[in-house]
């Protein structure tokens, strides 16, 4: 059976139906530390100082339209996976090789083509796309002569260029290493089919080269480098140091001169295997950490021939550059999903779908649309094989939502052995009287109301018109049989249950939350074009022990009901307690008004937590509903209850075997209680305001398993968190969500689901469980071999979610993918996208740190990352030098997402991040989309002042490093939790009066989180950009103005994440030398 075919034009079901509302993210305080402590990997130290840009580096204009480069910086993004592995596609311009860099922030956007330097191709099997810069990573000399030939402008893509580069012995110094500038890498050849291999590659440099006698060893007191001073502010820009000018060469390079450009920029000459530096003999260690501050001129002990240069961070591949160049070739056209194994734009472009057979990549995304057809194979490249599932995701407005499809009492047709549901690869056979499963391949009738003839293709003459048989992804309205009990479910019920002991009356959040509810529940989700929503409320209160509310519309007051016996959790009634919103208004509104007006004397510090939760799920059980409990808790639950707790916080676990225990809730308690939950389809939302420790490790066990979500605001003051609390509740409450869900992934003879990650609860192997799902939250899912694939037929995957609306009905939504197979490793990473790959990792590693020392969950992310990129040298590049580091074309930002990852609060913790904080990241993270992981590791950094004010678009992105800032400019950082305004010293006078009405830079507030509203350009034009960031986040994030050297700005720093860490954290540049180092050994 052939699944490769193109797929048809749309088909004309009826019109599009309505939309999910917007779509948005989330916000916890995750701090630096204040000490740093030595970089993870040992034998290297990254670049410790930061060398100032040159001035007077002149660039070309970017072929994409940016501004010119003294205005302009690199587009935007969160980061994204490499470009396209698709012989066909790749990404935009190649980008200009140079060593010097602007002034300030200097601009990453895409240059001019370059010509390509060509080299004989040698590919196994089809060949790999990936493009190759080679920079030397160790060991390698300048010379302070001006080069004889001007160096290339830049690198075309296809064959394996190379860029030469740096030493892996760096100076270590400064707060955040920096490194040595010089532009570069990232681009690509026109679309072709048989490109040539691609491969970003990197030289490290060998030992031949002359290199100082110390440099494998720490150096002598006092030996220097060339390089600015390092009492330089990293962010100030300054002349550039005299020993490095335009035309500055690599010593020891053979071979011709390359192709005559532009003398100012600067580059190397080509060797004949077409890298650029010298031929490379066998890698020598990276050097340890020089004690001595980095000096010009000369130093005491040995002669040293000449100063070793630093890798270039322009030359390793960037993020921004990816995202940008794959926005320009991928974000006009709408992606088609007729054609099997297509690898979907990145997550980061605006594009629009449609569905042609295969599911949206907004419901499905895998880490590689083509999969080994062995075991053996996977095996050998380690590249996992996983996709991230968000089966309810919300669509842009553009996109029709799934299609409801009513076969009446017969209900939705499936396999006999293998129970898939109707789709579009299933064959139809005999004349249409029979279909054959496209998963296990049974023969199946077809049921006499269900026949249709076949036309002369042997596809049904009525496939455009049914959903089930044209469309990847559709819904199915189920019978009583795929009900409870038997019997169709009653309309959902959400329990609003607020703490009001001490500390929740005190900080004022009592009153602001009653006050907000008045209004929030006339928007409770509604179905289509209901008039009201079918969903009824409950109140509850609670400190030690717990009153209930009845609410009945005939009550001329609302009655309160204690009880008292939290031991034996009990609903003391029925009727009155959950009722209709319009029928009960004054009842409510009244119960409202009195709440904070009862609690205000209360001298009640002790909560119990537990129990509330328990009294929910048995209000639900007698209403005989599934529903939501909303939970307002403030502390640790200290009072004599089941699921009582103690304080067991200690910072002196970290980094022992026994620092796992802080992540395992204390009880085994809450995961009982979180499967009766479950079973009664009793979904938990819980919003935290703590003052101190509060457990998150514990009290998030319910809210994660039974797939609902956790809010925390750390120190709430109404004046400063009221916006973010009021607009996460607001849209927390009105979300789509799909009720008692029951989701299971089938795949088609060859590969089957052995892991999930995410918010839920599995009793047995297959299916997992949610009491609740909403359009935020994804399910990933780790697929095996237990047999051999074939190239021909591909795989499938079918994802079918049973749920209960929000009006009560019983529904099921399909999502189908068909993914391509292959014999041939090349295949494989040419379809692979990083940013996918990143997601399962980080979840992976996530949930490793539960059970594992945090040390091994980061080395064997490490080996992983090793492996898969070992296996593509050896395997897919084409020959060249041992010294160089080669990645796949698409695979290219693994390394810098992954150093991300390594870097986080949850697996390297800065002093300052709380327990609780890391618990809390690490449970979000869980059931975060990929568009969601990628921001949250890579954050987007944007300049505010280089883009023209009359612009509507958002400005260009430029990587996340400090030696990105100028101190001239003001920057937005945003990671879909936290939001930075960050205003350098220097910014000029007018710009600070038109953003903060005030005269100076010393006079702006510092820590100040809400912009003044201000009739001016510039005003409007910042306060709109902030407002559209959080439109796209899932939660509010919460704006801090960062002044440049104020105590806040460690804060900032902590995301700037191409820079060494505070908490060891190693830069990108260090990590790419570590990775290589890595590869090399396991080629050796």
């Amino acid at each position: 059976m052939n699944v490769n075919q193109s797929a048809p034009p749309v088909p004309p079901f009826g019109q599009p139906q309505p939309v999910y509302p917007g779509y948005h993210q989330s916000s916890y305080g995750g701090q630096p530390g204040s000490t740093a402590p030595a970089t993870p990997y040992g034998a290297y130290n990254g670049p410790g100082y930061q060398q100032p840009p040159p001035s007077g580096v002149s660039r070309a204009p970017s072929s994409s339209g940016a501004p010119p480069a003294s205005i302009a910086q690199a587009p935007c993004g969160q980061g994204a996976y490499g470009q396209f592995g698709q012989g066909d596609v790749q990404n935009g311009p190649s980008s200009t090789v140079q060593m010097q860099r602007l002034p300030g922030s200097q601009p990453f956007g895409s240059a001019p083509l370059a010509p390509v330097v060509s080299q004989p191709t040698v590919s196994y099997g089809p060949p790999p796309t990936s493009s190759q810069v080679t920079a030397q990573l160790a060991g390698m000399q300048i010379s302070g002569a001006v080069a004889p030939a001007p160096p290339p402008s830049g690198l075309g893509y296809g064959p394996p260029t190379s860029l030469a580069s740096a030493s892996g012995s760096f100076p270590n110094s400064g707060l955040y290493g920096s490194y040595a500038q010089a532009q570069g890498h990232s681009g690509a050849q026109p679309p072709q089919r048989s490109a040539p291999p691609q491969a970003s590659s990197f030289t490290p440099p060998a030992s031949g080269v002359p290199r100082m006698p110390s440099m494998t060893g720490p150096p002598l007191p006092g030996q220097g480098f060339g390089g600015p001073p390092v009492s330089q502010p990293n962010h100030v820009s300054s002349p550039p140091p005299q020993a490095l000018h335009p035309g500055t060469q690599m010593s020891g390079l053979p071979g011709p001169p390359p192709p005559m450009h532009s003398s100012q920029q600067p580059g190397y000459q080509l060797q004949q295997n077409g890298s650029f530096g010298p031929a490379r003999g066998p890698q020598p260690n990276y050097g340890s950490p020089y004690q001595a501050a980095p000096t010009f001129g000369s130093q005491p002990g040995p002669p040293q021939p000449l100063p070793p240069k630093r890798l270039d961070p322009d030359a390793i591949p960037s993020p921004i550059q990816v995202i940008e160049d794959d926005r320009n070739n991928r974000g006009s056209e709408p992606f088609v999903t007729g054609v099997r194994g297509q690898v979907p734009p990145l997550v980061t472009t605006n594009f629009l779908v449609k569905d042609q057979g295969n599911a949206s990549p907004r419901y499905i995304r895998c880490t590689s649309y083509n999969i080994p057809c062995t075991s053996d194979m996977a095996k050998q490249a380690q590249v996992p094989l996983a996709a991230v599932i968000k089966p309810l995701a919300r669509l842009p407005p553009e996109e029709a939502l799934p299609y409801v499809v009513d076969h009446g009492e017969s209900g939705p047709l499936r396999c006999n052995r293998c129970k898939a549901y109707m789709c579009p690869f299933m064959q139809f056979i005999e004349g249409g009287r029979r279909f054959q499963c496209c998963f296990c391949s049974c023969i199946n009738d077809v049921p006499p109301q269900y026949f249709q003839h076949l036309d002369h293709t042997g596809k049904r003459v009525d496939a455009y018109d049914r959903p089930e048989l044209s469309l990847g992804s559709y819904e199915f309205l189920a019978t009583v049989d795929y009900c409870k009990n038997n019997k169709f479910p009653s309309p959902p019920a959400f329990i609003f249950m607020i703490d009001v002991s001490y500390n929740a009356i005190r900080s004022g959040l009592v009153r602001l939350l009653c006050e907000e509810l008045k209004s929030l529940l006339d928007f409770l989700p509604r179905e289509g074009g209901a008039e009201e929503s079918a969903i009824r409320v409950g109140f509850v209160t609670y400190n030690k022990v717990l009153h209930f509310y009845n609410v009945k519309s005939s009550l001329a007051q609302p009655q309160m009901m204690v009880v008292s016996d939290v031991a034996d959790m009990f609903v003391p009634l029925l009727d009155g307690f959950l009722v209709n919103v319009r029928e009960s208004r004054a009842v409510i509104t009244s119960l409202l008004d009195q709440i904070p007006e009862m609690f205000a004397d209360t001298r009640e510090t002790e909560t119990v937590f537990a129990p509330v939760i328990q009294a929910g799920m048995e209000a639900l059980k007698a209403a005989e509903c599934a529903g939501k409990l909303f939970l307002f808790h403030t502390s640790l639950p200290i009072a004599e209850a089941p699921g009582k707790l103690k304080n067991r916080d200690d910072r002196k676990l970290i980094n022992t075997d026994k620092e796992k225990t802080l992540f395992q809730p204390q009880t085994g308690a809450y995961q009982s209680l979180a499967k009766d939950c479950v079973a009664q389809g009793c979904c938990v939302d819980l919003f935290l305001f703590p003052n101190q420790y509060v457990d998150v490790a514990t009290l998030s066990v319910v809210p994660q398993l039974t797939g609902g979500s956790v809010y925390k605001y750390t120190c709430f003051q109404v004046e400063n968190d009221q916006e973010r609390f009021l607009s996460d509740l607001r849209r927390d409450v009105q979300k789509v969500v799909g009720f008692d869900a029951v989701m299971r992934v089938r795949t088609s003879t060859g590969i089957r689901a052995i892991d999930f990650f995410g918010a839920f609860y599995m009793s047995n192997t297959t299916d997992v469980e949610l009491a609740g799902l909403d359009g935020d939250k994804t399910v990933t899912v780790e697929f095996k071999h237990d047999d051999r694939l074939n190239e021909e037929s591909g795989a499938l995957l079918q994802c079918a979610l049973l749920y209960t609306s929000c009006a009560g009905q019983r529904r099921l939504r399909i999502h189908n993918l068909a993914l391509n197979c292959c014999t041939q490793l090349a295949d494989l990473y040419r379809n692979c996208e990083t940013d996918t790959l990143i997601n399962y990792m980080a979840k992976f590693a996530y949930r490793g740190v539960l059970n594992s020392p945090v040390k091994s969950v980061r080395d064997t992310l490490i080996t992983q990352c090793a492996q898969i990129l070992a296996c593509y040298r050896k395997n897919c590049a084409s020959p060249s030098s041992a010294g160089q580091l080669i990645l796949p074309e698409c695979m290219k930002l693994l390394p810098v997402y992954l150093n991300c990852v390594l870097k986080s609060d949850v697996l390297q913790p800065g002093a300052e991040v709380t327990t609780d904080d890391r618990a809390y990241v690490r449970q979000l993270v869980t059931s975060m989309d990929v568009a969601e992981t990628n921001v949250f590791f890579y954050p987007r950094l944007l300049p505010l002042t280089k883009s023209p004010i009359e612009s509507t678009t958002e400005p260009p992105a430029v990587r996340a490093s400090e030696e990105r800032l100028s101190n001239g400019d003001i920057y937005l950082l945003e990671n879909g939790l936290n939001l930075f305004l960050w205003v350098g010293a220097s910014v000029q006078q007018g710009v600070v009066q038109s953003l903060f009405n005030v005269s100076s830079f010393s006079q702006i507030p510092s820590g100040l989180s809400i912009l003044p509203v201000l009739d001016n350009p510039l005003s409007k034009k910042v306060r709109g950009l902030i407002d559209s960031l959080r439109a796209q986040r899932s939660r509010y994030m919460k704006l801090i103005v960062v002044k440049q050297e104020d105590k806040l700005e460690m804060l900032f720093k902590h995301f700037l994440v191409e820079d060494k860490s505070l908490n060891g954290g190693a830069s990108y540049v260090d990590f790419l030398c570590h990775m290589h180092k890595e590869i090399r050994q396991l080629l050796s």
